[in-house]
């Protein structure tokens, strides 16, 4: 019967992680050929007039820096449009202060109790953006971008049959610790996950698309009733037939730290998010995640037993994913190189943590397989699917 149970989770556990090796390889062949290889001679700059829209609520930690950087990009022709529910909220004192008047408020009001607060700001933004403009771009106020990150994001959108294009966060805690250096580890194998051809999902704090494709593919009714901008806004670019393409140069560099307890239940409310709107991403998760965790417990069982293909099976299956974790460190270095003394003092994190994060994984997909509650900066909402959204509780101001 043991015999049974390891060969049941070391053998599919080894071939996945084989497999991973590729996909790894052809991530990091991505962000070379985007950061370092010559331009398409071919391909002019794409530079439309754009409006970028920053939903805030609250102070998060470095925000005069992060508004500073969207003030500052090296775009021809774009508004900065902060929209808020309550034009008391301290964040829009703090872009008052930061932007002067180098930003357009919209106030959205409070949200009705089946839609999310940002997504009810976004659609409340979105009809308020100048005529003008043939492109919309979105950030989130805890990000922090490089002065081309406009250009490099919407570059994409010029490309024949492309709907939609995206970054990603990377997680840089200044001081290090344990907790926030594996949160960091955590989130970069989902930037990992992106690949060269337009099959990719739209991440909030950094996408855009152009107006006539957010229209015609009708994002806004996909965006009703859901408290998930870019989940939704990536169905409606797949099923409008379009490319959603991943730009290595548009990534978003996120600070600050975290305790144990923080990290955890924001892993939680991540993968319940996933799982409301990708169902099928979540339950391949689930099911890799067990296998991969119940191999490294039979791997080291093993070797507690004295038998030495336990050691084997613990090298064949965590190794590359180790490997693969060290090559996404990398790639992070090529993607924000104004961070280079950071990546020497903390890049060991991904490859070291990769093997306690695949159990945070397990973690939070099992603890979201127990819920459709998310808590978002004061709001409870209840997920019962991805059209549908109940207000549980609201924030003590409302």
């Amino acid at each position: 019967m043991l015999t049974f149970l390891f060969w049941f989770f070391v053998g599919p556990a080894a071939l996945a992680a084989a497999l991973s090796i590729r996909s790894g390889r052809r991530f990091q062949d991505y962000v070379e050929s985007e950061i370092l290889g010559e331009p398409d001679p071919d391909e002019a700059p794409y530079q439309p007039p754009v409006t970028l829209f920053l939903p805030v609520r609250g102070a998060d930690h470095d925000l005069a820096a992060n508004l500073r950087s969207l003030q500052a990009q090296d775009y021809p022709d774009y508004e900065l449009i902060v929209v808020c529910r309550d034009a008391d909220d301290p964040a829009v004192a703090a872009a008052r202060l930061v932007l002067g008047d180098g930003f357009r408020l919209v106030v959205a009001g409070a949200p009705p109790d089946h839609t999310g607060e940002k997504v009810h700001n976004l659609l409340e933004a979105v009809r308020q953006a100048r005529p003008e403009s043939e492109a919309f771009a979105f950030a989130d106020s805890d990000g922090r971008v490089a002065a081309g990150w406009l250009a490099n994001l919407i570059q994409p959108l010029g490309r024949e049959g492309v709907g939609a294009a995206t970054g990603f966060r990377w997680h840089f805690p200044e001081e290090g610790g344990f907790w926030p250096l594996l949160r960091s580890a955590w989130d970069a194998t989902i930037v990992g996950s992106m690949r060269p051809d337009g099959k990719n999902f739209a991440w909030g704090g950094g996408m855009a698309i152009r107006r006539e494709v957010f229209e015609s593919a009708e994002v806004a009714r996909y965006w009703q009733g859901t408290v998930s901008d870019d989940y939704r806004l990536t169905q409606a670019i797949h099923d409008a037939g379009l490319e959603l393409r991943f730009a290595p140069k548009a990534m978003v560099a996120t600070t600050g730290s975290c305790s144990r307890d923080e990290f955890l239940a924001w892993t939680t409310r991540q993968l319940t998010i996933t799982k409301v709107y990708r169902k099928n991403l979540w339950t391949a998760g689930l099911i890799a995640h067990i296998v991969y965790c119940g191999a490294m417990v039979a791997g080291m069982v093993a070797c507690l037993l004295g038998e030495p293909i336990g050691l084997g099976a613990l090298v064949v299956t965590q190794a590359p994913g180790m490997a693969k974790g060290a090559s996404r460190g990398y790639a992070g270095r090529l993607m924000f190189p104004d961070r280079e003394d950071w990546f020497d003092r903390h890049g060991w994190c991904y490859f070291w943590l990769t093997p306690i994060a695949t159990w945070i994984w397990l973690y939070a997909f099992l603890t979201s397989a127990a819920t459709r509650t998310i808590r978002w900066r004061g709001y409870v909402y209840e997920l019962p699917s991805a059209e549908t959204t109940r207000l549980v509780e609201g924030p003590a101001s409302s």
